[in-house]
């Protein structure tokens, strides 16, 4: 297989106050992870800024011109998000690096796959409101991109412990765009319930996955096995972005749930298995969130691996024999609400 990683130094110059989650400290840990995988021969590519325009298909104009001109100052957009001086150029090539991917996934031969190792992160990032740490919504603007590019249908599965927000609501009423979000619910930003399914045409093309606090793999196994698979395969994507938050980590501060690093892993390696039936094994993942540092650099480490790999390698067992009651309380949730669009 042929994995790239697209990453930067550059991540470290978005600067946030003293004692905040989103640290710089969090793109040292990725950039020791990236420099692992460069040293044992792996490709790791500097990304390119994404232009007005590719930004622009997600984000409204005045908007992009308001986090424009906080370049050169510290601001404060809202309790949680803050700007530097450089947050404006490096939110655009955080931005650039997901897209960088598309273009090397669909470019390259059949197998090529990307990982933009990226920070701030982006899912949470509205087409006019930065909010939860994010400012440009990464992996939308990587999908608008690839639509621009003539794919028919795109997928995103987001498995951060919070709901993307920002994302759902970018294809709320588009069914080109599958969105399946897993998350803590409820829980910040308070969207992402079993009801919210989409709207007007893209009515079914939302799955959202809640799960309540101290699900285990066991019940993100039991949610993904009787739902998202089979959705995610119905819609035959021809091309599979993964929102990778890693804060659904057993020890994250900033949630309550119980994965380990190789839960991430198996849950991207499914992805993968799926894109290699799909759309000629097309998958990008972009990082979001995660907090504890060393969750993000086993957790990181667990998932380059598994993007390196043979996709049959350590895909996600079926927890069949496992309690998985939070699991089972969000299939019981979410299969109604969803039967009448897909065969579950």
């Amino acid at each position: 297989m042929s994995l790239t990683v697209f990453t930067s130094a550059r991540f470290a110059d978005h600067l946030t106050p003293p004692g905040h989650p989103e640290r710089v400290e969090r793109h040292l840990v990725m950039q020791a992870v990236a420099a692992e995988f460069r040293q044992q021969d792996g490709a790791v590519v500097e990304p390119r800024p994404a232009s007005g325009e590719e930004i622009g298909r997600i984000h409204d104009a005045d908007y992009i011109a308001m986090i424009r001109e906080t370049a050169g100052r510290a601001t404060a957009l809202d309790p949680d998000t803050f700007t530097s001086p450089d947050t404006f150029d490096v939110a655009c090539l955080a931005a650039g690096a997901a897209v960088s991917g598309v273009d090397h996934v669909l470019d390259g031969p059949p197998g090529s796959r990307a990982l933009a190792v990226v920070r701030p992160p982006g899912h949470h990032a509205e087409r006019n409101r930065a909010m939860g740490f994010c400012f440009f919504n990464n992996v939308a603007i990587a999908a608008a991109h690839a639509r621009r590019r003539g794919l028919a249908r795109v997928a995103i599965v987001d498995y951060d412990v919070h709901h993307g927000n920002g994302t759902q609501w970018s294809f709320y009423d588009d069914p080109s765009v599958l969105f399946i979000s897993s998350h803590q619910f409820p829980y910040y930003p308070g969207t992402g319930a079993a009801g919210d399914i989409g709207r007007g045409n893209g009515e079914g093309y939302t799955v959202n996955l809640p799960l309540a606090a101290g699900a285990t793999e066991a019940d993100y196994s039991r949610a993904y096995s009787a739902i998202a698979w089979p959705v995610l395969r119905a819609f035959k994507p021809e091309l599979i972005l993964v929102s990778a938050g890693f804060d659904a980590y057993k020890d994250d501060p900033l949630a309550a749930m119980r994965l380990e690093a190789e839960s991430f892993a198996r849950l991207t390696a499914h992805v993968v298995a799926i894109a290699e039936d799909c759309c000629r094994g097309r998958v990008v993942v972009t990082t979001e969130g995660g907090y504890h540092l060393k969750g993000i650099a086993d957790s990181l480490r667990a998932v380059i691996a598994t993007l390196d790999a043979d996709a049959t390698d350590t895909a996600m067992a079926s927890h069949g024999d496992e309690t998985a009651p939070r699991g089972d309380a969000t299939v019981s949730a979410v299969k109604p609400r969803l039967a009448r669009y897909w065969h579950l």
